[in-house]
């Protein structure tokens, strides 16, 4: 079925589907049918393909901040335009599209300069509500207000987003690799890239190993870094980070009589020149300042800390080192710049940024208690992870099964892209990614892609040609 057709039938009408919603704080979310109402001026209704599950997410959902719940979360995801409303001539239907929390207007003094990612006209807060006219455009089957989670909001189906927050992307990336540019791997990535602008040959310390830290890495490892130094508490994450160019690790419960900062000082003869503080620990950007090198070193705070958190630093050290000391959203990247060179990154050039390594479980939207769990637990591979939550996907991203069940022939393209003949002489073509079920409807696709069973959903529209 062609998108288009899909949605002109919803264009302009609310929609009801399924979300994971946050009650409560701290209480498990519930799957609970909602309304989603269409568009407004500068809004792109989009069904959401896939989500991956970011620490913001578990910290936000702790906090029992008035007039917070009931929400919505989720901000990492990829999607398929539906419907746009007025004013929004970026995207069309059935392109495929990735929000982000950070805003790129391309029109103020910002977003039309190189010297920062922090739009002027549509600044960013930890909100609840769409950017523009501060409302929701989602409600309970009781009528209710649902909040929005960082303008996106994303465990559910369908979800309404100001086109500031969104990047077009080329189809030809899987769904279940796209999203994680959503944020995390971009944060972790653009950090090392454009906000510290890691030089080849450069020292790099990383304090916590988690998604963002390892995107450190892998961006570090992009950019040359000859010795990267990961930090965390627990020793295991070592061998997960060396597949990201981490070439030596500090257990920081096991430093003897000696700070971190000490330890990382004495390796590295003085200082790293770049560190990073992906936790959101006060403590750790001290230590990760102490240990920076005098006279060029750098210091980027990427974790989220309590709001009511104060950082202390000596002004006399702050004159006579000569350290850099800075915070970065999103990593320094803009959004709708910069996404898509880190995909083509992934695609063109022999998969050069390592997007696969990240994923670690794929689950169903009805499993998102369980991945809360995994990640809080750490046994996601180490919080090294990714956790896909799909529904079930309607037509308009689904290959529909009568296709499937039809003899494909001319079967050509890799795993981002394909274009086959159907028996009754339909040309079919789009872009596809594999999740995994018992058994295959083609033998064709059997043949060409290896017995390791799977089923074909496709995240572009079906076009005949």
């Amino acid at each position: 079925m062609d998108h288009k057709q899909e949605s002109n039938k919803t264009a302009g009408n609310s929609i009801r589907c399924r979300a994971a919603v946050a009650r409560k704080a701290g209480e498990p979310l519930v799957i609970e049918e909602v309304i989603v109402a269409p568009p407004r001026a500068h809004e792109v209704r989009i069904k959401i393909i896939c989500t991956s599950l970011c620490y913001s997410d578990i910290t936000l959902w702790k906090r029992n901040d008035p007039g917070f719940f009931p929400i919505i979360l989720g901000h990492e995801a990829v999607g398929v335009v539906e419907s746009v409303g007025t004013s929004v001539d970026e995207v069309t239907e059935g392109d495929i599209v990735i929000p982000q929390y950070l805003a790129e207007c391309k029109k103020c003094s910002v977003c039309t300069s190189n010297k920062s990612n922090l739009c002027m006209k549509f600044p960013f807060e930890i909100s609840t509500w769409t950017h523009r006219d501060k409302t929701s455009r989602f409600t309970d089957l009781e009528g209710k207000t649902l909040h929005h989670f960082l303008y996106i909001l994303a465990f559910s189906e369908y979800t309404v987003v100001d086109i500031t927050h969104l990047t077009k992307l080329d189809v030809s990336i899987p769904p279940n690799r796209a999203c994680l540019l959503s944020c995390g791997v971009s944060t972790g990535v653009g950090a090392a890239w454009r906000a510290a602008n890691v030089e080849a040959s450069s020292t790099v310390a990383i304090f916590g190993l988690g998604v963002i830290g390892l995107a450190v890495a892998e961006g570090a490892r992009l950019r040359g870094a000859k010795k990267i130094i990961g930090v965390d508490v627990n020793p295991e994450k070592f061998e997960i980070g060396k597949t990201f160019g981490i070439t030596d690790f500090v257990d920081s419960r096991n430093c003897q009589d000696k700070s971190i900062s000490e330890v990382i000082n004495e390796m590295t003869d003085g200082g790293a020149d770049y560190c990073f503080e992906c936790v959101g620990l006060t403590n750790l950007m001290h230590e990760a300042f102490s240990c920076c090198r005098k006279g060029w070193g750098k210091t980027i705070v990427l974790g989220v800390e309590k709001s009511d958190q104060e950082l202390s630093l000596n002004s006399l050290v702050i004159l006579h080192t000569g350290k850099t000391l800075m915070g970065s959203l999103f990593g320094g990247l803009k959004p709708k710049t910069d996404i898509p060179i880190l995909a083509e990154s992934y695609i063109q050039k022999m998969q050069e940024l390592q997007l696969d390594e990240f994923v670690t479980h794929e689950m169903k939207l009805e499993d998102v208690n369980k991945a809360f769990d995994l990640l809080l637990e750490g046994k996601a591979c180490c919080c090294h992870w990714s956790c896909r939550i799909c529904g079930k996907l309607s037509s308009v991203v689904r290959l529909e099964m009568q296709a499937l069940k039809q003899k494909i022939t001319g079967m050509k393209g890799g795993l981002g892209q394909f274009a086959a003949t159907t028996e009754d002489g339909d040309g079919l073509s789009g872009a596809m990614v594999l999740h995994k079920v018992d058994t295959y409807e083609s033998a064709e696709l059997k043949q060409e892609y290896g017995d390791n069973g799977g089923q074909w959903y496709i995240n572009k529209k079906l076009k005949k040609y």
